[in-house]
């Protein structure tokens, strides 16, 4: 991805080596991706280390479905999917706390080089959405809301409550926020065989998708039908809602490399190894030996895949229906 000497993003705030401010350290692993070797659907932690991240968020009063994704109880009707219509195409011209003061002493860690390098890196990607998003939100008499992108080590606290690495990659609605800690990038290079600079800028890209879904509207109608359904019903809704954000990722690279021509060749091929790396079918496969569809959060490989390219094939927000897609 040609990057150097572009414009970096003000929105970024580094709280690297804070450690979340709870003086101990949190586990490592995965939840939302984890990895091989491990067993059991709680992914790569294990039941102990489970009940401890559940444990943490009950503590700090944290409800764990803002994060960890899953359905609410409900009764057992049929899956509905609500109504969400994406603005249409126009000609192209060319129920949580706010987190409180820190408690403990702040667990520091040096920052490497390289570390540095990759902040940089991230800004810049930062920076790029912010471009094409106002863009694009201005075609359609909208105003696009710039996030803010939260560097991290270990664990944070966020408006959705207490955040881990763990957990992978973050976007909490509530304060607008994305939350990354550095290392998930080593483990998609080396856990998930997914190496490469846009490989790192579509996990940025899929989260600010989340945001994108925020400002429209979507989030906000998917859980309030999510605290309506089952367990599987809102896994099904959930899985929707990430397939978007991957749809509205594509969009991004399409409509960057139109403005700015950033994609090197391979750049899409690192994009989409990335998306296929962290399918639910994928993960599930690893970590317990067989795939239940039903738990499904995310997606398969092979969906992930199919919606960026949608996505980066068309640049166009309509193309990105997943709501009424018949097929995912």
């Amino acid at each position: 991805m040609r990057w150097r000497g572009q414009r970096e993003s003000e929105n970024v705030e580094d709280r690297r080596g804070e450690g979340g401010g709870f003086g101990f350290p949190f586990p490592r692993g995965g939840m939302r991706f984890p990895g091989p070797g491990s067993r059991g659907r709680s992914g790569g932690i294990g039941i102990l280390g489970l009940l401890i991240i559940l444990g943490l968020m009950f503590f700090f009063g944290v409800d764990p479905r803002v994060i960890m994704q899953g359905g609410g109880p409900g009764g057992g009707q049929p899956t509905t999917f609500p109504d969400i219509r994406l603005p249409q195409s126009r000609p192209d011209a060319t129920n949580f706390p706010v987190p409180g003061q820190r408690q403990g002493t702040p667990v520091q860690r040096p920052q490497s080089t390289s570390e540095d390098d990759l902040k940089r890196f991230i800004s810049v990607v930062l920076a790029d959405t912010e471009d094409v998003w106002r863009d694009l939100f201005a075609r359609y008499d909208l105003r696009y809301r710039d996030p803010k992108l939260v560097l991290f080590t270990g664990g944070v606290r966020s408006a959705c409550g207490l955040g881990m690495a763990a957990m992978g990659p973050f976007y909490c609605p509530m304060d607008e926020k994305v939350y990354i800690d550095l290392d998930f990038y080593e483990e998609l290079k080396n856990r998930f065989r997914a190496p490469g600079d846009f490989a790192q800028a579509y996990v940025v890209a899929h989260e600010i998708g989340h945001h994108v879904q925020k400002l429209l509207g979507i989030a906000d109608k998917v859980e309030a039908m999510k605290r309506r359904t089952s367990r599987s019903q809102g896994n099904a809704l959930q899985v929707r809602m990430e397939l978007q954000a991957d749809c509205f990722a594509g969009v991004w690279a399409n409509r960057a490399d139109r403005s700015r021509d950033v994609i090197e060749p391979g750049d899409i091929e690192e994009a989409l190894q990335a998306a296929s790396a962290i399918g639910d079918d994928r993960i599930q496969r690893q970590t317990q030996g067989y795939v239940v569809p039903d738990a499904f959060t995310h997606g398969s490989s092979q969906q992930r895949v199919r919606w960026f390219k949608r996505g980066y094939e068309s640049g166009k927000l309509g193309d990105c229906d997943t709501f009424n897609a018949d097929q995912l």
